[in-house]
């Protein structure tokens, strides 16, 4: 059974990098990605199984992120939502914690000794990303978890004295990642950048410790980690004076006291519940006293609300009183026009035009009525205004009467309201004076119980951060220890490389030559002839260089490469981190994974799990690796650590499982 989540396959060998979780950070909720078995150790193999665009690739390159990488995956569905990642590793066998922001490339890393939920964790070291050869940098902390601090490749491997830069972990990613995109193509070895070329041979030879110049290598390590080591022993006794001034005690003192305060705020919590109900209980008496107080006061809210009506009616009905009182003037006046003013008469006949007299009140003409309302236009007639009058005045009338009953009433709801006040705040002051003698003895202890409460605040607020000073100074001693042990691993390698001849890079290169012949003929690649890795890396197949094959054949080629360097480095016992990641396996071999052991390609792609099976449950004990396969054979199903479906009614549908669309 590949990769058994239930047993513990983890070697001897504490040195290295494995991988335990993923966890990208959004708004309110993160998305995690699980590398361990059931024993909480890192799986020795997971694969992420699932349809092409549902985030596989991602994870791996937000691992890599994690590791240094200078961008992360930027897909529509991570940009909006994602916010940081956070990867959890073990260096040398201990648990940390990498985390990075998304969004625009971070140039720090904040790493701390720790676990993901775990609480009460060690404060964050913000270490950066770049440049990789600077002291107290992401690459410098993942390189002394391989033993490469300090290490510098040359720019030429013509002579010795060339110049050099300080290796950094992202050349050391090199043949710990195999993306997608070096799978099949004819770069495998960056043969198209001399730069990087040149390079990854060197880091082949550092990590295999084959190098020529082995000693002056492992003296100017040694400078520089005692450089470092005498840097980080000034900042502990730094910082073990500061946490002496502090007086703060012993470490199990510190955690008695955290213990002791907790304890007393719960007990304070719990006295004030039990002090809350016998309150309660003890003034039971007077519920008919708070009865009678609670029927008053909702008698004083109602009549203040009764004469705040009538006080606002009134305030109204005074205001339209006065229009209606105007209204009745101006009509009155128009009413009286026509007596006190002569009205106009025509001159002439409207109908016919004759000349009229001023007295006549009909046409001698055409014999018309002068006096009725003539029908021409802007002709006007006698105004009756007599009813429009009775209705105002009535209505005065009415508002008046209102008024005035209102004006009447309102003074006794005054005395009302002030009777009814009277009689709340007596009943108020009735069960005031029959509780007073069983509430204050309870108001005491509630007082004496809040200071206890916050007394106990202080001292678990002093105990918290004395034991974050202590934990920062148990961090610095292990790191202390950490580099006298690897300083004396050094000074070791030294003796024994003045003492015995350098290790022969040809025997190292004959050995992954065989192991990557062993692979492919294991994976019954077909027509394998001639099939070795020469001196300068670059693998043959047929007695010519890989990049004479076809797709398909490149890609067994490039795995069978990366594996090879990744067996040989860990059997050993080489400054390898310990883990691998391999992205798209079946690139090129045209199985679909749904009828693997029906065809040449899936029973191949079967035979390369089976491999991987082996080789961990067998020489590989302790080693990781993580695949990422779009339909994995069943011989994997037992190490699918997720299967993305990309279907909405088939949970999860991909990394960012809510971005179904």
């Amino acid at each position: 059974m590949i990769g058994d989540p239930g047993v513990s396959q983890r070697g001897s060998r504490v040195h290295g990098i494995r991988l335990r979780r993923l966890r990208l950070h959004a708004e309110g909720r993160t998305y995690d990605v699980d590398f361990r078995g059931r024993d909480d150790s890192p799986r020795p193999l997971s694969v992420i199984a699932g349809a092409f665009s549902t985030g596989k690739t991602t994870i791996l390159e937000f691992v890599d992120y994690c590791l240094g990488a200078s961008d992360h995956p930027r897909h529509p569905e991570i940009m909006p939502k994602v916010r940081a990642a956070t990867l959890e590793v073990e260096l040398s066998g201990s648990p940390y914690l990498i985390e990075r922001t998304v969004g625009e490339p971070s140039t720090f890393a904040y790493v701390r000794a720790g676990r993901l939920d775990e609480p009460g964790a060690a404060p964050a070291q913000r270490r950066p990303v770049r440049p990789a050869g600077q002291a107290g940098s992401l690459s410098s902390l993942l390189l002394s978890h391989c033993k490469l601090e300090g290490v510098r490749l040359r720019d030429t491997l013509a002579h010795d004295q060339a110049d050099s830069d300080p290796l950094s972990f992202r050349d050391l990613m090199w043949l710990c990642f195999l993306p997608n995109e070096r799978l099949d193509d004819k770069n495998l070895l960056f043969e198209n950048v001399p730069m990087k070329h040149l390079k990854l041979r060197q880091v082949v030879d550092v990590v295999f410790d084959v190098h020529d110049d082995r000693s002056v290598e492992l003296g100017r390590r040694i400078r520089a980690v005692e450089t470092e080591f005498t840097g980080e022993r000034h900042a502990y006794q730094v910082a073990e004076q500061v946490v002496d001034e502090q007086q703060l005690g012993t470490r199990e003192e510190l955690e008695a006291a955290h213990r002791n305060a907790k304890s007393e705020l719960a007990e304070c919590a719990m006295a004030v519940a039990a002090l809350d109900a016998a309150a309660r209980a003890e003034t039971t008496f007077a519920v008919q006293l708070r009865e009678r107080h609670h029927a008053a006061a909702t008698e004083a809210r109602h009549a203040a609300g009764l004469l705040r009506d009538r006080e606002t009616q009134a305030q109204r009905m005074t205001a339209l009183r006065s229009t209606y009182a105007e209204d009745v003037s101006k009509l009155t006046m128009l009413a009286e026009a026509d007596r006190l003013f002569e009205p106009l008469r025509p001159g002439l006949c409207p109908s016919c035009l004759t000349p009229l007299a001023g007295t006549e009140r009909r046409c001698g003409a055409c014999h018309s009525d002068l006096d009725s309302p003539s029908t021409e236009p802007g002709a006007t007639g006698a105004l009756d205004v007599g009813a429009e009058l009775r209705s105002a005045r009535a209505r005065l009338k009415e508002l008046t009467e209102h008024l005035a009953e209102l004006e009447r009433e309102i003074p006794r709801l005054r005395v009302a309201v002030e009777r009814a006040q009277d009689a709340e705040a007596r009943a108020a002051a009735e069960v005031d004076a029959a509780t007073a003698h069983a509430i204050t003895p309870y108001l005491a202890q509630r007082d004496t119980l809040a200071r206890r409460r916050e007394e106990a605040a202080a001292a678990l607020q002093r105990a918290v951060d004395g034991l974050r000073l202590t934990h920062s100074l148990d961090r610095r001693a292990a790191e202390i220890k950490r580099q006298r042990a690897l300083l004396a691993s050094l000074r070791e390698e030294l003796t024994d490389a003045d003492g015995q001849p350098r290790a022969d890079r040809s025997a190292v290169i004959r050995q992954i030559s065989g192991r990557y012949r062993q692979m492919l003929q294991e994976w019954h690649y077909p027509k394998i002839a001639d099939a070795y890795v020469a001196e300068d890396l670059t693998p043959y197949m047929r007695g010519k260089p890989y990049a004479a094959g076809s797709s398909g054949g490149r890609t067994l080629i490039a795995l069978a490469w990366q594996l090879a360097t990744f067996e040989i480095a860990w059997e050993t016992r080489s400054s390898h981190p310990g883990f691998l990641m391999l992205d798209s396996p079946q690139k090129n071999l045209g199985n679909s994974g749904e009828s693997s052991a029906e065809s040449a390609d899936g029973a191949t792609i079967e035979r390369f799990y089976r491999h991987l099976d082996a080789w961990l449950a067998g020489k590989g004990t302790g080693a990781q690796i993580v695949v990422a396969d779009n339909a994995p054979p069943p011989a994997a199903a037992s190490a699918v650590i997720v299967r993305f479906s990309r279907r909405p009614d088939q949970p999860p549908y991909g990394l960012i499982d809510d971005e179904t669309t």
